[in-house]
């Protein structure tokens, strides 16, 4: 399991504690990334607008509670994915603030930043620019299209690009259906998968660096990600010619692997091969159909998917959820059933690998986060640090790291550079 530190802000044991990394993203899939960085060892210093910060931080409501149980202003998306992470806040705009921030790269292995496309190269922030003072940083830019192309200038957004990318046309329940038509997914899962590619991206980099003693620009885009996500269903089309088409929750190439109602809801059938087909007939008291000829192999399953599934369905109202689930999975039939968010929680497996962790927080007392899926046996993630209030590490980072002295702080503060 996880390591929660007994002492957050404590030093770290991870992999990446010895990769220093300066996080100029914010909403999510920019800081996604560095939280994945941070929760393995990373010392991740986000830099912040005074006054205002991450725009995340006003995207409540719903708010946390405070330590009285009232109502913080700390913002639950903020929460999701900004721990591990020490805030400086710094203008950007003004000479004195870029040159705290050229500093700091200096000082720094890794840059993470979700700019419009050449938005940096005006404050002298861009990769070309950093790159000549410190040509071992590893410079990570996260923008909708990346750095070339015709769309390279547009702001990108995951709603946008799920649409654009092709995910939305294979989401959802068919036309003429009840509800149908397309469908983004319930999390912003393109942002969250961009995320993903860049810290797998900017490990790769400080691998090659080993090697090198260099460091490079890593161009991600949320539209080249979500393409390559597509995955079998971009597969389907360059095999055929034909564009996939949303079957709601059922599957293009597997049947039975979708939902069925029950007597009490609904459950999943996640039917793999033709053994677990007859064994889930003979539970079923229809060992018939695995004798059918247009049901006895997956393929003439799908060819013959309209005749099935409304038998199936049937089938499946007989019992509850739990019934079915029970004597399923005695049969290794694969199922399971439909959680809402408060049943996951709730999950004996996800209980007992501690996928919900607490850690001390200075405006609400103690805040609930989702852990790390990452276990790792000799480097754990380690909880040091919970998401940061506005500009907490400041005077921290700036007389650690730069050797600022406090006056010169204050003064700073003073002028509203920092």
């Amino acid at each position: 399991m996880p390591h929660a530190s007994t002492e957050p802000g404590g030093e770290s044991r991870g992999a990446l504690s010895h990769i220093r990394v300066l996080d100029l993203s914010r909403v999510l899939a920019g800081p996604w990334a560095t939280q994945i960085l941070g929760d393995l060892g990373a010392d991740v210093i986000k830099i912040e607008r005074p006054g205002a910060g991450d725009d995340t931080r006003g995207w409540g409501p719903p708010w946390m509670p405070d330590a009285e149980g009232g109502e913080s202003r700390v913002a639950a998306y903020y929460l999701c994915a900004n721990r591990n992470k020490r805030s400086v806040t710094v203008d950007m705009a003004s000479a004195q603030g870029q040159a705290l921030i050229r500093r700091l790269a200096c000082q720094s292995d890794v840059l993470v930043e979700n700019f419009k496309a050449g938005g940096l190269a005006r404050y002298g922030l861009d990769y070309d620019s950093l790159h000549a003072l410190n040509p071992r940083l590893v410079y990570c830019s996260i923008t909708g299209f990346g750095q070339t192309g015709p769309y390279a200038a547009r702001a990108g957004y995951d709603f946008l690009v799920q649409g654009l990318g092709g995910l939305m046309s294979v989401t959802g329940r068919p036309d003429g259906e009840p509800g149908g038509g397309p469908m983004k997914a319930g999390v912003a899962l393109t942002d969250i998968l961009t995320g993903l590619y860049a810290a797998n991206a900017i490990q790769a980099a400080l691998a090659a660096r080993e090697h090198t003693g260099v460091g490079q620009h890593v161009d991600m885009a949320l539209l080249d990600v979500q393409v390559a996500c597509l995955a079998n269903q971009a597969m389907n089309f360059l095999a055929t010619g034909l564009s996939p088409q949303r079957l709601g929750n059922a599957h293009p190439s597997i049947v039975p692997y979708q939902d069925f109602p029950t007597a009490d809801g609904y459950m999943i059938l996640a039917i793999g091969n033709d053994g677990q087909f007859a064994r889930f007939c003979e539970e079923a008291g229809r060992p018939d159909l695995a004798q059918d000829a247009r049901f006895a192999t997956n393929r003439a399953r799908v060819e013959h998917r309209d005749a099935l599934i409304p038998i199936l369905r049937h089938l499946t109202t007989a019992r509850t959820t739990a019934a079915w689930i029970a004597a399923l999975e005695s049969r290794a039939v694969p199922c399971g059933p439909i959680n809402a968010v408060a049943q996951v929680f709730d999950d004996a497996q996800v209980r007992a690998r501690g996928l919900r962790i607490d850690m001390p927080h200075p405006e609400t007392g103690s805040v609930p986060l989702v852990a790390s899926p990452i276990r790792l046996s000799e480097t754990p993630v380690d909880y040091r640090l919970p998401p940061p209030a506005l500009g907490a590490h400041t005077a921290e980072v700036l007389e650690e790291i730069l050797g600022v002295a406090p006056d010169e702080i204050r003064a700073l503060r003073a002028r509203g550079v920092v």
